[in-house]
């Protein structure tokens, strides 16, 4: 009887397994988180119509679903932490965080959460998302080189990476604050590169 119990359990399991392994997308997904320790979030914005002035957030975080099998269905999730906001000068970071611009008092931290994924060449994609800022949400498409094979690291642990872009105009958020300059122009542009580099680190 004992044998008989055994054998029928390994039958289901078995069959189970099999149930398991046939449905979409099973073990083709694998979870990530961002490592900030090894990735970047920059941007760039045109200052006095002559050059681009450069900055990046310093603590942000975020979780990947990868779906290998069929990578149009993975989702992406990213908050970024505007009291981090660094151009390297006290003073323009201090003006960055007032209610000018990012009122980061208010408004502390910004998201982007994916919505649909396409296919764009090979090694590519395009991830359209909703991104919040300034208590705005608009949707923003980002240019995806990504992510890379999974590789191991010396201490074991799992890694994969990726770049992405995208342009926003500030104005749609809310950032609309400028100031003319004698010449013509105004001091700060209203179109802003947004720039990701990010190392993942499996869930185990």
């Amino acid at each position: 009887m004992k044998r008989i119990i055994t054998t029928v359990s390994t039958i289901i399991t078995t069959v189970s397994t099999i149930i398991a392994l046939s449905l979409p997308g099973f073990a083709a997904a694998s979870s990530w988180t961002i490592d900030q320790d090894h990735s970047n979030v920059g941007f760039k914005v045109k200052h006095l119509m002559v050059s681009n002035v450069k900055g990046e957030f310093r603590s942000f975080n975020g979780t990947l679903e990868i779906n290998d099998k069929d990578v149009t269905k993975s989702k992406v999730v990213v908050n970024i932490d505007t009291p981090s906001i660094t151009t390297g000068v006290t003073k323009r970071d201090d003006h960055l965080k007032s209610p000018d611009f990012f009122d980061v008092a208010k408004f502390p931290a910004m998201t982007f959460v994916s919505k649909r994924v396409q296919k764009a060449g090979t090694d590519k994609l395009k991830v359209y998302g909703d991104l919040t800022l300034h208590g705005v949400t608009r949707e923003v498409a980002l240019d995806v080189e990504g992510p890379t094979k999974a590789y191991k690291d010396p201490w074991g642990n799992v890694k994969r990476g990726a770049s992405a872009t995208t342009r926003i105009n500030r104005k749609d958020f809310g950032l609309s604050w400028n100031k003319a300059i004698e010449s013509g122009g105004v001091m700060v542009g209203d179109e802003v590169t947004i720039s990701l580099e990010v190392e993942l680190l499996q869930k185990k």
